[in-house]
This record gives C-alpha cells, structure tokens and sequence, in this order.
C-alpha cells in the first residue's frame, strides 16, 4: 500500500472511531434532550425561520417588557446614563452575596426574558442571595469596549451598593461567560480585586474562532453548524481592534489569581475547546476549576432550565459551587 493509501485508511478508521463515540455518547443522552436538541437545529437552521424570527429580533431587548416573580421576589430597575439593569431581590433576605448576570448573545443579542428565569434560578438556588441583570450595550451599534465598559460599571456600582469583592460571583452564558472572563482580566490588570467567583456556561472565549472543535464539531453544532455565516465568523463586536486580545477573547489572558470557576459546556459546540483552552491555562495557573462536560449537549443548553435532565443536572451543579463559595 502507497502512502496516500494509507493515510486514506487512516483517515477513514479516525472518522470511523468518532462515528463510534458519537454512537456511544447517544446512548447516554435523555430523550428529552435530543428532542430539545432536533427543535434547536431546526429553528437555527431553518433559514426562513433564522432570518424572520431569530436574528430580526436580536437587537430589541426584553428590559421594559413585563415579566411576573413570585410575591416573595421584588424587581427593581436602573436606567443608567449608557444601559441598564435590574436588581431581583428576596424579600427581607439578609443574604450578603449577588450574581452578576452577564447574558449571552454573541455581543449583538440584547437582554431577554429568558435571563429573567435565569436569576429567578440563581437566587433560589443561592438561598436568597441577590441578581444584578445586565442589559449592557451590543454590537454593531456599540462594538468593542462597549460591553466590558458596562460591566466595569456595573461592578463598581455593587461595591458602591455596599457588597464586597468576595460576595459578588459573575455568571455568564456564551458572550457572557467570556466577558466575565475579560472584566477580571481588567480588574486583575488594573490591580484591583476580583470577584469571590465565576459561573461560565459554554463561553465564548476565542472570537478568533481557532480552537479545534470549531472544525471537529462542524458538522454536529444544532446551533452554529454547517454554516460560515453565524456570528461566530461575522462578529462586528471587535470591530477595528484585534479580537485576540484578552479583552475580547479571555482564552488569551493570563489566569493566575482568577477566582474559583465553574464552567459547563456541551460534547456537541463547535466553542467546546474555548472552553477546554481555558480549563487548561487556569489550571495551570493554579486556579481552582470544577469543569464538566456534558455529552451531547449543545450551546447554552441550560436554556431548559429543569425541564431536561441533563440541564436539571447543570443548574444542580451551578448551586452546589455557589454552596461551596459562600461556605468558605
């Protein structure tokens, strides 16, 4: 057999093992999820369905639509000079600590509803602590620093609030998760404290898009797959700056000192190895990291909050860290 024979075959017999393992990793996931996971490849890759319904409302923000907690949750809202933001609160709680909820969206999607489920989540599950929801300016009307900006703002104005560094932990999915990531390279940077931790489901940490999965899992993302035309390759928020800096794409930063992260991320993401590539450069920073990989899961598939078992898991997950932080 000539070389080029068998580099075929060796091809053939790598394709032939990933096949095996997507095979295997199939047979663990829940029903519910994979019928979760059809509905999201459908819609995202649908384009009559993508273009009216999806990236048409991209920029039009929930924040002054209504939205119903329970009685026992107060919503008290901030217009500030630049964006806004909402503070949920339990009702006479003396609980000392607050999320900083960065949403996601790629730096183009605004502030939904969705993430209001979210800090309804969070609180419950920190046993009453606060959730400051941003609604921070996005691409392409405002690109690069825009974001970081607001969060940088935000959490001054905790610390102004009375909260301290080490009670505020900085949750983020997506472009929130990296942007979490890219407020403590500033602060680390500018020789101030950081935050008491950080929540990261499926972050977006490379806007260069180089990682290795975003070719190994080309052909099986329900949400970015089959396609060069998603945000992730046709990103205005870098804008004229270069999107390998670490304030845009974290993964580039350095980590030493960084809080006690937590982050999640789906088998099926072409961003998995963001989220790998900052596991290992943390790690070997000294960082303390709890990391989880969920087999067969998409992007930001905690968007199901409690109704699949594989997202029950990870908001599980999500309170046993916050547990962990605020016994220390």
């Amino acid at each position: 057999m000539n070389l080029e024979e068998d580099l075929g075959c060796n091809m053939s017999q790598v394709e032939k093992n990933k096949n095996i393992e997507i095979e295997q990793a199939e047979d663990n996931i829940s029903v519910q999820a994979k019928i979760v996971r059809d509905l999201v490849r459908e819609f995202n890759q649908t384009a009559f369905l993508k273009t009216k319904l999806h990236d048409s409302r991209r920029g039009e923000s929930d924040f002054d639509k209504d939205f119903k907690y329970p009685n026992h949750l107060e919503l008290t809202k901030f217009y500030m000079e630049k964006f806004n933001m909402e503070l949920l609160q339990v009702k006479n709680s003396i609980n000392k600590w607050v999320v900083m909820q960065l949403h996601g969206g790629g730096y183009v999607g605004t502030y939904k509803n969705s993430y209001r489920k979210f800090a309804g989540l969070y609180t419950e599950l920190g046993k009453g602590l606060s959730v400051l929801s941003l609604d921070y300016r996005v691409a392409p009307e405002n690109p690069y620093p825009a974001a970081l900006e607001d969060a940088i703002t935000a959490y001054d104005w905790l610390l102004e609030r009375g909260y301290k560094e080490k009670n505020i932990i900085l949750a983020g999915d997506s472009a929130g998760g990296g942007l979490a990531m890219a407020l403590c390279h500033y602060l680390k940077d500018n020789n101030r404290n950081l935050p008491g931790g950080i929540i990261a489901m499926s972050p977006w940490t490379d806007v260069t898009a180089s990682g290795e999965s975003y070719t190994d899992n080309y052909e099986i993302d329900p949400i970015f797959g089959n396609t060069k035309e998603s945000l992730i390759y046709n990103n205005p928020y870098p804008k004229d700056e270069d999107p390998a800096q670490p304030y845009i794409s974290p993964v580039n930063g350095n980590f030493e000192g960084f809080p006690p992260m937590l982050i999640q991320v789906g088998t099926y993401e072409m961003l998995l190895s963001d989220s790998r590539n900052v596991v290992k450069k943390a790690k070997e920073a000294g960082c303390r990291i709890r990391y989880t990989e969920y087999e067969g899961m998409f992007h930001v598939f905690q968007m199901a909050l409690t109704m699949v078992p594989e997202s029950k898991r990870a908001w599980s997950e999500v309170g046993k860290f916050i547990e962990t932080l605020m016994e220390e």
